[in-house]
Parts: C-alpha cells; structure tokens; sequence
C-alpha cells in the first residue's frame, strides 16, 4: 500500500493535464454509451427477426388489418423498391434519347470529367514544385509556379461550371416533373378527386412543390457527387499504381490495405448509419400539414375572427410546429454522432493509412534508392523522393476525398428515397384516381362505417367500392336508369334512381340536408363515379353547374364573367364587351363595370363583391355560356326575390333547362317536374302542380303555427285548475303531474 501511494506522489498533476484526461475520459465513456445500443442492436438482430416473423402472422390474421382500404407503407429505404421508383422518374425525365436535360447531362459528365484530369495535373505540378525547391532552383521554381497559376484559371471555371450546370440540371428536372404533374393533375378533374375521393394524399400542394423541388436538387447533386468521385478513384488509382511500378515498387501491399480500410469502413457505417430515408419522409409530411394548417386559418380567417377562436387556432399552430421542430431536433441529434463516427473513420484513420500507403512504395522502390557513382561518391535521391512522395500524397489525398464523398453519399442516397417515395406515390395517386380507383384511409372507413350501421346498416358499402355504371353522351336529354347516389364514404344515400329530363324540362330538386340533392349533381357533373346502372347525359360542355359559393378567379372583370374562358376564347365565340354588359343588366349588375373602373380592372373580386352580387355573377357566367341544362345548387339564395325571378324566368326563355335546388316557394312555378327526396334512400318523380304544392305549403305553415301555441295554452289550462280548484276534461295528465 505504501508502494503505491509513493508512486503516485510522483507523479505530477497540473491544471492542464487534469482537464485534458477527464475530458478524454468523458468522450470515451460518452462514445461506449453510444455504440452500446448500436453493438446489442446488431446482436439481437435475429431475434427480432423471428418475432417480426410471429407478429406478421397475427396481424394477417386481421388484427391489424382489419377493415382497411389503404396497404401499410414500408418506410423509405435504398432497397429493389427505391430502385424501381426512381428508375419510373428518370422516365419522365427523360421522355425521350434526345432532350434537353441530356444535353445538360452530358455537358456536366464533360465538366465533371475535365475536373478530375485538372486534378491530377495539379498533384504533379506540386511534386514538381516542391522538387524545384529542394534542389534550389528558383528559376526553374518561378516556372512551375507561374504554369501553377496558369492552370488556375481553367480550374477555377470548370469549378463554377460544375455547380452552374448542376443548378441548371436540378431546375431542368423540376421543370419536367412539374409540367408532367400539372398535366396529369388537371386532367379528367384529378384535382378535385384526390381530395375528395381518395385518402392517399393529405397535402397535395407539397407533393406538387417543395417534394418535387427536393426530388430534383437531390438527383442533381448526387449525380455530381458520385460522378466525379468514382472517376476520381478510378483515374488516381491507376495513376499511383503505375508509378510505383515505373519504380521498381509492388503496389499490392498498399492496394489491399486500401481496399481493407475502405471495406471496413462501410461496414462500420452502414450499421451505424440510421433510417435518414424514413426520418426526412416524416420531416416533408409535417411540413406539409404545417402548412396545410396555415392555409385553414387564411381560408378561414373571417369565421374565426367572429368566434373569436385565435387562441385555440395558434394552440393548432404551435403544436404542429412542435411536431415538426421535433422531427428535426431528431434528424439533428441522428446526424451529429453519425458524422463523428464517420469523420474520425475517414479523415484520421485513413490519413494514417495513407501515409502507409505512400512511405512504403517509396521506401521500398528500387528507383528512389541512392546510387553510388563511378568516382566513388553516392548519389542521394532526395528531391525525386520528395516530388513522389508530394505527388501521391496530394493523389492519395484526391483519392481518399473521392471514397469519403462515395461512402457519405449514402446518407444522401437515403433522403433521396424518402423524397422519391413521395414524388412517386404522388404520380401513383393521380394515374389511379384517373382510373377510378379510390382508396379512402382506414379511419375515416370506421368512423363512417360507425356511425351508418347503427342506424341503417344496409346503407353503408364496406370495403372497397366498385364501379359498375356507365356514362353515355348524348346529344339531348338526362336519363338516369337504376343509378344509385353512393358517397366516397361508401353511403348508400339513393339505391336505385330512375328518371328522365327531356329539353324545355325544368326539375325541381327538394329533399332535407343529406339527402343526396348536391350528390345528384356531383354524379351529374363527373365528379363522383357512377357506381351502377346507366346514365345518358350531355356532354360537359352543354352542362353548367353554379354552386351556392361561386369561385371568384384570379382576373379582370371581365374574366369574371366568362370564366373558365378566356379573352380569346370569348372573341372566337363572337363575344363582345358590350355583350357583356346586356349579360350584367340581365342579373341587375351593369352598374359594377363602372363602380369598379371598367372592364380591366384587377382585384380581389371575392373580397370587392358581395355574397348576392358573386351568385349574380355566377349566374352570369351561365348566360354567357348559354347551355343546353344548368345545374343551381341554392345559387341565388342571397338575391332579392324579385331579382331572382327575372334571372330564372330569362334563363327558361334563353332555352335553358334548369335542374334547381331550392327552399324557395316562389321559385317553384319556374318548374315543371319534381324530384323530391325523404331523407331515407326514397325518392319521387312527378310533374310538378305549382298551385296545388303551394296551397299545401301554405296549409302546412299555418297548421305549424296553430300547433306551436297549444303547449302554452295547455300549461295555462292547468295554472288556472288549480288556481280555482276545479278540474277540466281537457287538463293533461302529463302536465298534472308535473304540477
């Protein structure tokens, strides 16, 4: 005991040396801390392998399964899937052998190529100059430096051509997926279907923009980033090997120890590595519901400024901003030690390894050996040793920079999947919804499914909808045969309709809320499939639908009033401005022209117009379009009565059938024909009697009337029995009672 406490009063214990050793201590037991979670995760591998293996069987079994529409997604991953995904996208970014992005493409090889030539040049260069310095040559020193110099000049430029044709390459891809997804999202309505008859889809709005955006400036900067190094690996290899072997050097040594150290090294990072496809994948969908959110609260605004419900709303706001600052923190956290383990690995271990790889050729090569003269001295070989070993120095160091930026690319090629999955299930969505295939979320499947059995269970469709109907366009004439009226939901609101619209027909649609008079004309438009039966309808140009809420574009006014048209469209239609303007003294808005400064005035129109002047520009839009059945859906329930009747009786003279949706009573001689609706899956089609529905409406409202005073009547009955002490045969028990 006393040996050892003299032995450690010698020795020597300053400030320094103190804080240097705990702080080694602290990083070594911080980094066992670290790697032990990767180590027995590695080792328990096959474990939970097989007990993947017994949960996977359970949940085939239909314990998780069960009921939904949607498959379970695997989580983004370099795998045969990733692969076959992005080999989908590089089709529609190369439509063609002779496009613009290849020309991009194979300018940027051709920089990317003169680059790694310049390098080696370079390596060699500097071997040269540090040789001039050795052997004290200045003047054959200031050549090599000024050729130096000059070789700095097309280095430099191919340098920022590199990055130049890479922005370039990564906006060319953008705009090529781009203009393929607008094509595809507004074809045949997808934009409308994808929010509202498939699930798949949350914000589509991120799909369209920062997914795609991310997707190309990710392929375009890993093209770069692999391009390059793998020419820089095979060019510099070949280089230093053969200049070992001019040498009288074996080269065989220091390749394999190359090979170990790099074999080694992606072993060790693969398993470090952790799921950054999956991690970026869950970043972008925050994101996305962020501003999703945000967009609710624009949309919005109004009603919740009524409610007063900011605070409820900014509690929203900041959750979702929590989740997605969570994710992030996450990703941080992952990529920190990550980075460690592998600048340690890369830029310490293999530089020692390549001062092994560079000494040993030199020292061992017969060609940099002294020489002993004829006249007896020895002839030192110092400077050729200087100028190889400065040479493969700066090629290893080229070399290993190469493999580094390789093997980090695979953190790259893994956030990469994750923004493939997304680009590419986003075209997989808008080609299926084109398709008719719809899939719904297995949430919004129960819940609906819930709430319909309890009441109705034959009224619900569980599963996955399939679509048996027929559309036929016809030049005349709405027919529907055995259509039922079944919601994205898979509700059955109308299992069999059957009627028919013949030209200078009017159809009144009535019903209470849900009773499938918005779904009819949802059918009616295209929107919603027809699940069964036949439906003979015009083609959609000789149909007009006009909402409750018309849609105020981005425009002048005059674009207000002919939308979705155009101003060549409406000149090639014979249209003029004065046109125009007896459209608008028809719906009572001719006075708006002026109000507003004319007919190219530019605003925000669903902000300058009010809620009676936008349905009188919606039913503008009508007459101007002039055709053969319009489709008002309580398009004028804020006009005037007075107002409203002059539009509808000048539509009917216009030729236009109307197929109406009102609560309306003096609307209904506007009709000839009803189609009423019981709320139950009933409905009825008949020839509307205009006089004879409006004395029974008027019997109903009075009876009303009549019966909401005998309540109160009653209750003062029985005030005055007991008051008096008397009893009446009118007196209810009920009401006794309760006295």
């Amino acid at each position: 005991m006393s040996n050892i406490l003299h032995a450690a009063a010698k020795v020597k214990w300053n400030q320094s040396t103190a804080a240097k050793r705990a702080a080694f201590l602290a990083a070594a037991a911080y980094g066992v801390k670290t790697l032990y979670p990767i180590i027995c995760k590695q080792i328990n591998k096959r474990s939970e392998t097989v007990k993947s293996k017994a949960c996977t069987s359970e949940e085939e079994n239909g314990l998780l399964l069960q009921g939904s529409e949607i498959a379970p997604t695997r989580s983004p991953g370099v795998n045969a899937e990733f692969f076959n995904q992005i080999l989908q996208l590089v089709k529609i970014l190369f439509p063609k052998l002779v496009t613009k992005e290849l020309g991009l493409l194979c300018l940027h090889s051709l920089a990317l190529i003169s680059r790694t030539f310049l390098s080696i040049y370079v390596a060699g260069l500097d071997g040269k100059i540090v040789k001039t310095i050795v052997e004290k040559k200045p003047r054959s020193f200031v050549i090599k430096l000024m050729k130096w110099l000059l070789i700095a000049i097309p280095a430099t430029f191919v340098n920022s051509v590199i990055r130049y044709l890479e922005c370039k390459l990564a906006l060319a891809f953008r705009t090529r997926l781009v203009d393929h997804a607008y094509k595809t999202y507004f074809t045949n309505q997808t934009y409308y279907k994808v929010t509202n008859m498939d699930g798949r889809l949350a914000n589509p709005d991120q799909s369209l923009t920062e997914d795609i955006m991310m997707f190309s400036q990710s392929v375009a900067h890993l093209y770069s980033n692999l391009t390059k190094p793998i020419l820089d690996v095979i060019l510099t290899s070949y280089t230093l090997i053969q200049t070992a072997r001019s040498r009288g050097a074996n080269a065989s040594g220091p390749t394999l120890l190359a090979g170990l150290v790099v074999y080694a090294t992606a072993k060790v990072l693969r398993a470090c590595s952790p799921k950054f496809g999956k991690l970026v994948a869950e970043e972008a969908h925050r994101k996305g519901y962020l501003r999703y959110v945000h967009s609710r609260i624009i949309a919005n605004a109004e009603e919740i400024a009524f409610y007063r419900g900011h605070k409820v709303e900014m509690k929203q706001l900041q959750k979702c901003y929590k989740a997605l600052a969570d994710q992030m923190h996450l990703i941080l956290s992952k990529r920190l030690w990550y980075i460690m383990i592998e600048q340690f690995l890369m830029k310490y271990v293999w530089s020692s390894c390549g001062l092994v790889m560079v000494a040993v050729p030199i020292i061992t090569a017969t060609g940099f050996a002294d020489n002993e003269l004829e006249n007896g001295q020895t002839q030192v070989l110092v400077s050729e040793r200087t100028e190889a070993f400065t040479t493969a120095r700066n090629l290893l160091a080229s070399g290993a920079d190469a493999i580094e930026r390789i093997m980090s690319s695979y953190k790259e090629v893994t956030e990469l999947a994750g923004y493939t999955a997304r680009v590419h299930n986003m075209f997989l969505v808008f080609d299926e919804v084109q398709k008719g295939v719809y899939k719904r979320s297995t949430v919004t499947q129960t819940a609906a499914s819930d709430n319909t059995s309890a009441a109705r269970p034959e009224m619900h469709i569980n599963g996955p909808l399939e679509i048996k109907g027929h559309v036929i366009d016809v030049d005349n004439g709405i027919i529907c045969e055995n259509v039922p009226i079944i919601t994205p939901n898979g509700d059955i609101v109308a299992s069999s309709l059957n009627f028919k619209v013949e030209e200078e027909m009017h159809l009144l649609i009535t019903g209470p809320n849900g009773c499938g008079k918005s779904s009819l004309f949802r059918i009616l438009s295209g929107l919603w499939p027809v699940y069964g039966g036949l439906l003979y309808k015009p083609p959609p140009q000789h149909m007009f639908y006009i909402p409750q809420r018309p849609y105020m574009s981005i425009g002048t006014l005059r674009d207000q009033v002919i939308y979705p048209d155009s101003v060549e469209d409406m000149h090639d239609k014979g249209y003029r401005d004065l046109d125009l303007e007896i459209i608008l003294d028809i719906v009572t808005l001719n006075q708006i022209v002026q109000r507003e400064g004319g007919w190219d005035a530019v605003m925000d129109w669903k902000d300058v117009l009010s809620g009676g002047e936008k349905q009188r520009m919606g039913m503008a839009r009508m007459f101007y379009h002039r055709p053969k059945y319009a489709l008002l859906d309580e398009c004028t329930s804020a006009v005037s009565i007075d107002v409203e009747g002059k539009i509808f009786q000048a539509a009917k003279d216009a030729g236009i059938s109307l197929l109406s949706i009102t609560h309306r009573p003096s609307l209904w001689k506007y009709h000839t024909h009803l189609l009423q609706f019981d709320g139950e899956g009933g409905w009825r089609f008949e020839q509307l009697d205009t006089a004879t529905r409006l004395s029974l409406a008027e019997e109903k409202q009075r009876l009303e009337s009549q019966l909401a005073g005998i309540p109160k009547m009653q209750h003062r009955l029985n005030e005055l029995c007991k008051i008096l002490g008397e009893d009446s045969v009118l007196k209810t028990t009920t009401l006794e009672d309760e006295d």
